[in-house]
């Protein structure tokens, strides 16, 4: 079996020694070196040519965010996990990072009374993401991360001959590779009749970023959600971080309601969630979307969906950074299509804009 070579890259002689050690404990892994800041990480990136880095936000010389964007520039594709601060500063800087090219990022343990505490947060949060990034080197899949061979065809559900323009909400989920997605995915879109929910896995802060770029980003409106908002139509609200998004409301009016509730697929916010709720609210009147990310969340939720008559699209796997979510989605033949990222905004158009498709969207 051979083990996932990662280069470790912090301006911290601590974090480099305490990262490296957890990350070298783990039989799937080999650290093959550390630099001391992204000059340097450029440097022994293209020497010893790791199958994945890890990398601080800020960092002196170079940091974080340009060495990703240089890196990227160069034709390199190798996966980056960035590591940022839980705090507003953090989250705008990772947000940038993700936004030059980086595949996912850990935060920083806060408030924890211990180094070993602080570590096991790191691994747990940590060694997943570099199986799922890293899944061709022979080491056991994570639970939820399923993604079949890239060559294996996936069933495909029949389509539901539902009038276009019948749907009452568009719900989308994602992690991994979520946020460059996402915005791809909405950039693409006109301003639609139906009101949009997100679930994208963010921490606090983060999330509140997150929908403040894109709102200034996009033509449409982009919040992150507040219990008891309106959701109106042409309007995207994304779950905060730590808080379960919901839809509640009958045939006039549909709010937000956020809980606390206990996490589900280790996850809070949830796309599950989110997409049992909203079927609770309009029935099959629900068209879902569940885009890249590590895990299987959101198949339970979609299985609901299309038992009420609505219906589900998945990214493809080969334009998704992980394909585990969308994975676990096509491979249990709850999607309607499994579509390349470029070709789901058509798709969502053709079955919510009346004008755009005929009088039903089943082919």
């Amino acid at each position: 079996m051979t083990r996932i070579r990662v280069l470790v890259v912090d301006d911290s002689v601590v974090i480099r020694k305490l990262v490296s050690d957890l990350l070298s404990a783990d039989p799937d892994i080999e650290v093959v070196g550390t630099a001391v800041n992204g000059r340097a990480g450029l440097q022994k990136i293209a020497m010893l040519d790791p199958d994945l880095v890890t990398m601080d936000v800020e960092m002196p010389e170079l940091d974080g965010i340009e060495t990703v964007r240089r890196l990227r520039a160069s034709g390199s594709r190798v996966p980056v996990i960035m590591f940022s601060t839980l705090t507003e500063r953090g989250a705008a800087a990772t947000l940038d990072a993700l936004a030059a090219g980086a595949s996912d990022y850990v935060p920083k343990p806060a408030n924890v009374g211990s180094v070993g505490r602080s570590m096991e947060q790191v691994r747990e949060a940590l060694i997943p993401r570099i199986k799922s990034l890293v899944p061709r080197r022979g080491h056991p899949v994570p639970a939820g991360a399923v993604p079949p061979p890239v060559a294996a065809p996936v069933p495909l559900r029949a389509p539901v001959a539902r009038p276009a323009g019948s749907y009452r909400l568009l719900v989308i989920g994602c992690s991994t590779g979520g946020p460059e997605a996402l915005g791809t995915l909405l950039a693409g879109l006109p301003p639609l009749p139906v009101p949009v929910a997100v679930v994208q896995h963010m921490p606090p802060l983060f999330t509140k970023q997150f929908a403040a770029r894109l709102d200034r980003q996009l033509d449409v409106e982009v919040t992150e959600a507040a219990h008891g908002q309106e959701l109106r139509p042409g309007t995207v609200c994304i779950a905060p971080g730590d808080f379960h998004l919901e839809v509640v409301g009958d045939s006039q009016r549909l709010v937000t309601r956020l809980t606390q509730d206990p996490p589900e697929n280790f996850c809070r916010p949830a796309v599950d969630v989110l997409f049992r709720s909203a079927t609770g609210a309009v029935g099959g009147a629900v068209l879902g979307v569940v885009l890249t990310g590590m895990g299987s969340d959101g198949a339970r939720g979609s299985r609901t969906i299309v038992d009420q008559g609505g219906a589900v699209l998945a990214q493809d796997q080969a334009t998704s950074v992980v394909w585990g979510m969308p994975g676990a989605v096509a491979t249990a033949g709850l999607a309607e299509r499994v579509l390349p990222l470029r070709d789901l905004a058509p798709e969502i158009v053709r079955r919510l804009v009346p004008s755009s498709a005929g009088t039903a969207v089943a082919r």
